[in-house]
């Protein structure tokens, strides 16, 4: 469990929005420009936006900057409450945010609690022995992937804020609804004046890497539909010829190529094939001129592609023809 902080560490900002019903294409619009706003002040490092799931009703949109100071710009300017007041109308009550710094991005596809609590600065210690408790007894859960406890931040966030992550929706919903968690928080009463929000990152795992080996902000979604297709076409024809000759119905071999290509489009294709070749297109380094950066990476896409195509062509039409 951490609770340092250190001066110019990364800062993230994490906002949960309830938005009114049939407002969302709206308010996915008015989010893109917020995003892009933000992409212009100092310190931007990259946002990430979640659709609501069953764990989590809200849309949360998680900003990280490289320090406190050019997060605090960014959410106290006046381009962005312009924007806000533009926003409102499309949300359904007041959002929540929560300020962190510092702390490392999961690397496995998570499931992430966001918790915030209102403490005493008298009963701080207390509360801390009460998180450590509740961190222990997380542990002994099937799929707990770690904690993170998060001080208040300065003129910024006066909540603590703690994060804990597991491995599936299931598993985490195994946790809330525990018994021996609803024993901790009658332990803990009088820190149980909280509010909790989930992130679903299942399929955040697909470009989840770093310098160093950490996720970090995805590529935008025209990257992210190119890289999947590097990766979807020989991981789908490799798996029809490997099934064809088990001859299934079309409709079962369906099913099973879809299961089969999921398992291996997240465990070995993305992070092992395409996130290694496109790694330095997808996510290139922030002082390399992007003309640069795209040309040689959708070079590096045509390439793959041919290669692929040619392999393909001699292989169903000279080598073996599919029943």
């Amino acid at each position: 469990m951490s609770t340092e902080q250190h001066e110019g560490a990364a800062a993230t900002a994490i906002i949960g929005q309830k938005v009114l019903p049939g407002l969302e294409q709206e308010y996915e619009s008015w989010q893109e420009d917020v995003n892009a706003a933000a992409a212009d002040y100092a310190g931007y490092l990259g946002v990430e936006v979640s659709r609501p799931t069953d764990l989590q009703p809200e849309w949360v949109v998680v900003y990280r900057f490289d320090s406190v100071a050019h997060l605090q710009t960014w959410i106290d300017s006046a381009t962005r409450q312009r924007l806000l007041e533009v926003g409102d109308t499309y949300l359904d009550g007041p959002g929540t945010q929560q300020v962190v710094t510092g702390g490392g991005r999961p690397t496995d596809p998570l499931v992430t609690v966001v918790i915030t609590h209102r403490v005493d600065p008298g009963q701080v210690d207390e509360f801390l022995a009460w998180q450590r408790r509740m961190s222990q007894e997380e542990g002994k859960f099937e799929g707990f992937r770690g904690t993170e406890l998060f001080r208040p931040v300065e003129g910024v966030q006066a909540d603590w804020t703690t994060m804990y992550r597991f491995d599936s929706a299931e598993h985490l919903d195994a946790w809330l609804t525990s018994s021996r968690r609803q024993e901790l928080l009658s332990e803990g009463a009088k820190f149980n004046d909280f509010r909790l929000h989930t992130i679903d990152n299942s399929f955040g795992s697909w470009f989840a890497f770093d310098e160093s080996g950490r996720e970090s902000p995805p590529p935008s979604e025209t990257k992210t539909s190119v890289a999947v297709w590097v990766g979807l076409y020989p991981t789908v024809v490799l798996l029809t010829l490997a099934l064809s000759p088990l001859g299934m119905p079309f409709w079962l071999g369906l099913l099973v190529g879809n299961l089969l290509s999921s398992f291996l489009m997240s465990f070995l294709t993305m992070p092992h094939y395409v996130n290694r070749l496109l790694g330095r297109w997808l996510r290139p380094p922030p002082d390399e001129p992007a003309a640069r950066t795209n040309l040689v990476g959708l070079g590096v896409v045509a390439v793959l592609m041919a290669f692929w195509v040619a392999v393909f062509y001699v292989v169903t039409t000279q080598i073996w023809t599919l029943p």
